[in-house]
């Protein structure tokens, strides 16, 4: 017989229904006379209908999935052949994956979801141990971009004095790529047993991630050139054969923020200040997205309650394994899983808890 497993809700947070009705309503627009009297608009509705209708087909083919799955259950439940009731679970357990992941697509709705993500890892407090538990934090991001299909591009990198990461600056490219990853921005505890102790104490590591949209011209950022001190120097970190050859490393400081970006990786002077521009208006935009979430939590009387520093997950691999969200109290065993880059329950309840306010669940370490 198959398993427990059930099989996933056809309804919910997506209603299929009206994503064809808003389909609808952008086709008979790109008809009216005068639509391509502006170009950018026109660009803009063609690329939401065309994403809709991606968006559509595949809900329509999962449902559709599901209903055949549903009659094959019926078949398995007389059936004494055991490869295929199987073959039948496993099915299903991929078909749950997807619907897993269609269902944290719709809850992508801000302005900049879509865009690819800047990703900064900063070790914090803890030594060595944090400088390892920084590029630790850094596979674990790449991971789940793999996982997605996703290019990642290194900006900037520091390596720490004995073992693991100062700081690393990531590019990640792929399907709304910072909608998912603005889950991991602040603080990152980490609680094992110290393979840099000799005597194998417990230790408590931080590090930081900071996460911010690429975003392109069609968001008006107010960045000035005259507000920008631009410094030239050698590239220290790997990136290829024009490193500590020519000052081809670019930094910018933004002076009303005190905003820096460095950009080293690239093989030219010119290549790294393009880069470190769109770095730093990634950054500044992020800063005003922060500056609104603010805002918006004192009106709901959450002052404090999102603030970026703050610690949003620890991470305990000795005496027992876990790994908490502090934000939407979310607990996961599977401490191997997660630093394997399986981030995906925790960006889904990160999400869904925006939704619903955005009050933090857990503030307490309990370890």
């Amino acid at each position: 017989m198959p398993s427990s497993r059930r099989l996933p809700p056809s309804g919910g947070i997506f209603d299929i229904a009206t994503l064809r009705q808003r389909i609808a309503i952008l086709d008979d627009s790109t008809q009216r006379p005068g639509f391509w009297d502006d170009p950018k608009g026109a660009q803009e509705a063609l690329r939401e209908r065309n994403a809709l209708i991606a968006r559509a087909d595949t809900w329509d083919g999962l449902l559709g999935r599901a209903k055949d799955l549903t009659d094959y259950v019926e078949l398995a439940r007389e059936s004494l052949d055991e490869s295929f009731v199987l073959d039948l679970d496993a099915d299903m357990q991929r078909l749950e994956s997807d619907f897993a992941r269609e269902e944290t697509k719709n809850l992508l709705s801000g302005e900049a979801d879509h865009y690819p993500a800047i990703v900064s890892i900063q070790a914090g407090a803890g030594g060595i141990d944090a400088m390892d538990w920084a590029q630790m934090l850094a596979r674990m991001l790449t991971r789940f971009a793999e996982r997605q299909g996703w290019r990642v591009d290194i900006i900037d990198e520091h390596p720490g004095d004995e073992a693991g990461l100062k700081s690393i600056t990531l590019r990640i490219t792929g399907e709304s790529a910072y909608g998912y990853l603005k889950s991991e921005r602040g603080v990152h505890r980490l609680v094992r047993l110290s393979p840099f102790d000799a005597a194998h104490r417990r230790h408590t590591s931080f590090a930081s991630i900071e996460v911010a949209p690429e975003i392109d011209d069609t968001i008006d950022i107010d960045l000035k050139e005259s507000d920008v001190e631009m410094d030239f120097f050698r590239a220290s970190s790997a990136g290829g054969q024009h490193v500590n050859k020519t000052s081809s490393a670019v930094r910018l400081t933004h002076v009303p923020t005190g905003i820096a970006v460095v950009s080293e990786n690239e093989r030219s002077q010119h290549q790294n200040r393009a880069t470190a521009w769109k770095v730093l208006r990634a950054r500044l935009y992020e800063r005003e997205l922060e500056r609104r979430e603010e805002e918006a939590a004192k009106a709901r009387g959450l002052q404090g309650s999102i603030a970026w520093g703050q610690q949003i997950r620890s991470y305990v691999f000795q005496p027992y394994t876990q790994v908490k969200d502090k934000r939407t109290g979310l607990e996961v065993s599977d401490v191997q899983g997660v630093m394997d880059g399986k981030l995906e329950p925790f960006i889904q309840s990160y999400l869904r808890h925006q939704l619903d306010g955005g009050e933090w669940l857990s503030g307490s370490d309990d370890d």
